[in-house]
């Protein structure tokens, strides 16, 4: 027999059994043994129509523990969904609700099988946890290439999913699975150094935070610390029961393994997507109010994959609830009947983008459009005047100089009243003109938009609610730009060097700053401001949710706080802006005029 490090004798690993049974309305088989490459076991539930046949599978593999229920794992999100939006609820017993992937009870009377796959190291699968790696993404594959041979299926999968579930979705498209058919990706991020852990540079703690309030919790051998299904009361996290040092050395140190890269390099590139080999027919959803995680990728993606069947959809509000309103799952099914099952239901002529066009007081209309950029964007110019922190179209005369402290509360410039209303949806940029007293500096950029007596309109975003306009980050050491890649609207940084400054040397700036979309009200001001630190919303607190460890101040859990990151000494000298010259600093808008 085994023995733990501290002698004692480790009893004999228990196995998982499989059984099937017929339950509302489905015959479900739980724990469904998919053996990898290496021999490693994962583990499934599926759910399909009680009548044999062939049908297509949606598929989900990630780490949250496939028997976790929505209503236990998250309850604060749950409850939030559940009584503004009582049609998620409705028509369901909501028994088999999981975190950010499908309710099988609204899926199988349509004819789908429901898979759900708890990654290596997570729920009930065992192995060392190691998320978005290569060895994750075969994981994907091969679970994708065993659900396109079974006896139950058509042969086509789908997949659908939201964060998480959408972002491998990415990776696992690039490997090019023949049986992979169709794919949703809803909210998710795409790639690994921009989208998820370093903005513009800066070392994002929303990962190694998120490892320990919603991956540690649910660590394969987590017994009852990580609860029971409330449908056949059996441990979501496996039969084992492992010590905490035996847990720990069956996961990787997520947060040091990101810091010690903080470098577009091949740890990066190995987690994110290949471009010109996603090829497979998709529907990528983002939500405006995503900044930090969720809707950047969702774009990017839009743009640069290879795929020719490919549509746009951004909307708002809190990222888990659209996924599961008729909203959003009647898309998603038209979608998934047209390439999955074969039905001529019209989606083939479906407008290629979808836009929920945001205004004041979360009110959204519905516009179709073709393609995204659009096409008739008027890329305006606002030009950054020192004299009164303004915003104008025309450049200011004479050069100046104004300064803030460089982890500090920073500059803001604001528009006289808009004249009319004013549309603005498409990505920002912005091109500044910075030099430190140290030899880096972090750049924090916040599009705001202000009533007419500056009052400041925020949003419920995709997790805070109090969520700004619109937000860009850069570090002035990794300024170097991608000439290929970049866009006038879209600045492309290589981040595979550092440039470092010389204090008191000037240096241009190139910003990204996130896809968005506002009408601003006649009467209402633009403004951009630019700190040394995360934004903070100036009114009530957001409180907190059950799955993240901080208040919500405004950028939600995607904050930007390591000490070892920015240290002091690097990065809490003194920021200097600088006007006039060849290159007057402007904030680039996205206006749309009326169709």
């Amino acid at each position: 027999m085994a023995s733990r490090q501290d002698g004692t004798a480790k009893p004999p690993a228990r196995q998982l059994r499989t059984w099937s049974e017929e339950r509302d309305g489905m015959r479900v088989d739980w724990d469904v043994a998919i053996t990898m490459d290496d021999g490693l076991v994962l583990r499934a539930d599926v759910f399909r129509p009680i009548t044999p046949g062939k049908y297509p599978v949606l598929l989900s593999y990630g780490p949250y523990a496939k028997g976790l229920a929505y209503q236990e794992g998250y309850p604060s999100a749950w409850e939030r969904m559940a009584t503004k939006q009582p049609d998620v609820t409705a028509g369901s017993s909501n028994l088999y609700q999981n975190w950010e992937v499908v309710d099988p009870e609204k899926w199988v009377p349509h004819d789908y099988i429901c898979v759900r796959i708890d990654s290596r190291g997570c729920g009930c699968s065992p192995g060392i946890i190691d998320h978005f790696s290569p060895r994750e993404t075969k994981d994907f594959y091969d679970c994708i290439e065993w659900s396109g041979v079974q006896d139950w299926s058509n042969g086509k999968v789908g997949l659908n999913g939201i964060s998480y579930y959408g972002i491998n979705q990415w990776h696992v498209a690039s490997m090019e699975p023949p049986h992979l058919a169709a794919m949703c990706i809803w909210e998710g991020a795409a790639d690994w150094y921009r989208d998820m852990t370093h903005h513009g540079g800066i070392l994002s703690t929303f990962w190694a935070n998120w490892y320990d309030m919603q991956v540690k919790t649910v660590q394969y051998g987590a017994g009852e610390r990580g609860k029971r299904s409330p449908v056949h009361r059996q441990l979501v996290c496996g039969p084992e029961i492992l010590t905490d040092e035996e847990l720990a050395a069956n996961r990787v140190d997520f947060g040091a393994d990101i810091r010690s890269h903080p470098m577009d390099d091949a740890y990066h590139k190995a987690r994110s997507p290949v471009w010109s080999k996603v090829k497979v027919p998709f529907l990528s959803a983002a939500n405006w109010g995503g900044q930090g995680l969720h809707p950047r990728g969702n774009f990017e993606g839009y743009f640069r994959a290879a795929s020719k069947d490919k549509w746009l959809e951004a909307h708002g509000i809190e990222h888990w609830t659209h996924f599961y309103t008729d909203y959003g799952r009647e898309q998603q099914l038209k979608f998934f009947d047209y390439f999955l099952h074969g039905k001529k239901n019209g989606w083939d002529k479906q407008p290629k983008v979808n836009l929920q066009v945001r205004h004041p007081g979360e009110t959204f209309v519905a516009r179709a459009e073709s393609e995204w950029p659009l096409k008739r964007t008027k890329w305006t110019k606002l030009y950054l005047d020192p004299k009164g922190g303004a915003l104008s179209s025309k450049k200011p005369a004479g050069e100046s100089a104004l300064s803030f402290a460089a982890m500090g509360e920073g500059l803001t410039f604001v528009t006289p009243p808009l004249e009319a209303d004013t549309e603005i949806t498409g990505p920002s940029a912005a091109k500044l003109v910075v030099s430190s007293s140290t030899s880096d500096a972090d750049m924090f950029l916040i599009v705001r938009v202000f009533t007419p007596d500056l009052k400041e309109i925020v949003f419920q975003g995709a997790i805070d609610p109090h969520t700004p306009i619109a937000q860009g980050w850069l570090r002035a050491s990794h300024r170097k730009l991608d000439k290929e890649l970049s866009q006038p609207w879209r600045p492309y940084h290589t981040h595979d060097e550092r440039q470092k400054l010389k204090p008191g040397q000037k240096v241009d700036l190139d910003i990204e700053i996130w896809p968005t979309s506002i009408v601003a009200p006649a009467g209402h001001r633009i403004a951009l401001t630019i700190r040394g630190k995360d934004y903070e919303y100036g009114g009530a607190s957001g409180g907190k949710l059950s799955n993240f460890k901080n208040e919500l101040k405004g950028c939600g859990p995607f904050l930007h706080d390591d000490p070892i990151d920015r240290p002091p000494e690097i990065f809490g000298g003194t920021t200097t802006l600088h006007f006039g010259g060849e290159e007057a600093p402007y904030l680039l808008l996205p206006v749309i005029p009326g169709k």
